[in-house]
């Protein structure tokens, strides 16, 4: 499985996302820190979901964290929009 099927699965699975958008960012940051070659280190999330209702910023990233787990441990950068179901 792909890392972009990895982390779909993983943040569907956890936070049932009304919107759910991962995007590689990892050509734009090719050759700098943190590049290990592999085109998928650097990754941006935009998710919508009613499990963030009621919880601030950081309790929203700890989410994601927590869903991504392990395989944070490949991921050197992770930028995320986070916002409450409408």
């Amino acid at each position: 499985m792909s890392m972009e099927a990895t982390i779909r699965a993983r943040l569907e699975a956890a936070l049932t996302p009304a919107r759910l958008e991962v995007v590689n960012e990892s050509g734009k940051h090719a050759g700098h820190a943190g590049d290990d070659g592999s085109g998928e280190s650097h990754w941006h999330v935009a998710i919508t979901s009613d499990a963030f209702a009621g919880q601030g910023r950081v309790a929203r990233q700890r989410m994601v964290y927590a869903a991504l787990g392990d395989v944070m441990d490949r991921i050197h950068a992770l930028s995320m929009e986070l916002s409450e179901g409408e």
